[in-house]
């Protein structure tokens, strides 16, 4: 597995066992990611991939059984999920749930203002919100209006996942965990959202893993670092190359 360029790493998981329901999915994994890198995710169904993003996460009922995981030095499995946004953790979901009764813009402005009081930061007025909420849903090609509607209600697939990066692009997270970010895009669609993780996170302190079966999304999200999951930990680590050799050849011959 290759190292880390440098000695202190934003996510720091160490030797991470995982398990949901009394089965265990997560089996010693450990990854190290810095700030500005992106690290690619990749594994047959089953491998542990989604628990991976939902432990770090801070979803219920993935219970850690054993291991180590840091965010900027510090415990992160020690915070609750809303600790974890605010310390600057985005977990974006395969299939991102509907949210009826609720606007998007609300439940956006909202998020937003609970974070930033969890930084002890002033909230934003809603002028000053609805410019960021714009200029967002503009750079991803979305309709502002779809932004008054209820949180993913009517949206297709397309439609879901660019309401992510909007949301994303609105909190500007430290570190975005992307779980099958792909799932569902047509051609168009994928490259809008490719061009909204590009813009939004590619930056010096910021960090990506992004969870996917497939190479197509890293045509245009350019990984540094590859890295197959399989039985739960991670087997094997290359650079960008390595998602074109999965594509062409599988995992049987690369996930031992």
């Amino acid at each position: 597995m290759l190292l880390s360029k440098r000695k202190v790493a934003m996510l720091q998981i160490t030797n991470l066992h995982a398990e949901i329901d009394g089965k265990q999915i997560l089996n010693g994994l450990s990854l190290s990611v810095n700030a500005g890198e992106v690290h690619a995710i990749m594994g047959p169904n089953g491998a542990g991939k989604s628990t991976l993003g939902y432990v770090l996460g801070g979803r219920s009922g993935y219970d850690v059984t054993e291991g180590v995981v840091t965010f900027d030095g510090e415990d992160l499995l020690a915070l609750d999920p809303h600790e974890r946004a605010a310390a600057g953790l985005f977990l974006g979901f395969q299939y991102p749930v509907e949210i009826p009764g609720v606007s998007n813009v609300q439940f956006l402005r909202e998020a937003l203002n609970a974070q930033r009081a969890g930084r002890g930061e002033a909230p934003l007025s809603g002028g000053d919100f609805l410019k960021i909420a714009r200029a967002q849903a503009t750079a991803l090609g979305m309709d502002y209006d779809m932004l008054k509607r209820p949180v993913n209600v009517g949206f297709s697939g397309g439609e879901k996942k660019r309401n992510e990066m909007v949301q994303m692009g609105i909190i500007a997270p430290r570190l975005a965990i992307l779980d099958e970010t792909d799932s569902g895009l047509d051609i168009d669609a994928l490259r809008a959202v490719g061009d909204g993780i590009n813009r939004i996170m590619r930056a010096p302190d910021k960090a990506v893993v992004l969870i996917t079966h497939y190479q197509r999304l890293l045509d245009y999200v350019r990984p540094d670092f590859v890295h197959i999951l399989s039985g739960g930990r991670i087997v094997k680590t290359g650079g960008a190359k390595l998602a074109l050799e999965l594509e062409a050849e599988g995992y049987a011959g690369l996930a031992a």
